[in-house]
């Protein structure tokens, strides 16, 4: 990609820190000077940054992963909720919910929950209980897609999360560091920029700064996207993720299916003989065997009474 031109930089007022007196001393390295107490950010520094991070979720995108958005701010939110929606990608815009990465499995009940209700309502479930339940469930399922709708669609735990300002999103840096995923975050000149793997240096207060860098990120998960479906379509009989889910699904299923038939002790002999073993568990005798089911107190493979071999004679009851 492209670096973003210094003069869109500055109209964008990305180089704006804050006041002297509020820095962090990590941040050294990427302050340019000091202008009437408030911090100049090096703007070439700030697009050197970027362009690591952007490379980052480049790959991760090409990988078919997820790059979870985080900006609960109010001048950042709708920036950062449509950037995630151009791209496909899970957002986080109004409240961090403790535990949502580190205790997924329960966030996923909810989202399970949100959505069985969404499906009662659509499906005329609802006709047939009361007008306050309905509106209980409607409010529940109101309050629940405000919160975890950006995520609704997120099977798993993501790859990688984008960050507007990580001192404003301590609670989601510090599951994400404690679980290894990715960090990439916008970092003012009051944070500490070691806290990230990925840290752009820039002002995290301006909604035209957080557009001009969010958008940029969203443009390298598009290309690394794009460059991801162009690589499935190249090759000839390749499998998408849809037909590899069901790939597994039926495996599983005959994993599953072969389990409980090896579980039968009985095999598909005939049922007319009163001690050979059929369908299923042979009745009373000991040893019904697999594929033959023998003659009279005849044990076939896999019988259950001791010393009893693969087609050998079983010791009478």
């Amino acid at each position: 990609m492209e670096r973003i031109d210094h003069k869109a930089l500055l109209e964008a007022q990305v180089h704006f820190g804050h006041l002297k007196r509020k820095w962090n001393p990590k941040m050294l390295p990427y302050i340019f000077g000091e202008k009437k107490g408030i911090h100049i950010i090096d703007l070439n520094r700030t697009n050197d940054k970027l362009e690591e991070a952007a490379q980052a979720v480049k790959s991760i995108a090409k990988s078919g992963r997820k790059i979870l958005f985080v900006a609960t701010k109010k001048q950042a939110k709708e920036v950062v909720k449509e950037a995630a929606k151009r791209v496909n990608m899970p957002f986080v815009t109004e409240r961090w919910l403790g535990g949502m990465l580190t205790n997924f499995t329960t966030i996923r009940k909810s989202i399970k929950k949100m959505q069985n209700i969404e499906k009662m309502l659509l499906d005329g479930t609802m006709e047939s209980v009361t007008k306050k339940e309905k509106l209980v469930l409607t409010r529940e399922k109101e309050k629940m897609e405000k919160v975890l709708g950006g995520v609704s669609a997120m099977n798993r735990v993501p790859a990688a999360l984008f960050l507007v300002d990580i001192t404003h999103e301590n609670i989601a840096l510090k599951e994400a560091t404690r679980l290894n995923i990715n960090t990439i975050g916008i970092v003012d000149t009051n944070s500490d920029p070691t806290k990230v793997d990925f840290a752009i240096p820039g002002n995290d207060d301006a909604a035209k700064s957080i557009s001009i860098l969010t958008n940029y990120i969203a443009d390298a998960i598009a290309e690394g996207l794009a460059e991801r479906a162009a690589g499935q379509e190249g090759v000839d009989g390749a499998e998408t993720d849809e037909e590899i889910a069901e790939r597994n699904r039926y495996e599983a299923e005959l994993e599953e299916e072969g389990g409980g038939r090896g579980n039968r002790g009985g095999g598909l002999g005939d049922k007319k003989d009163k001690d050979r073993g059929g369908n299923g568990l042979a009745k009373k005798r000991p040893g019904g065997g697999s594929g033959h089911g023998g003659g009279q107190n005849r044990g076939g493979s896999g019988g259950n009474r001791p010393k009893t071999g693969a087609g050998g004679f079983a010791k009478k009851p």
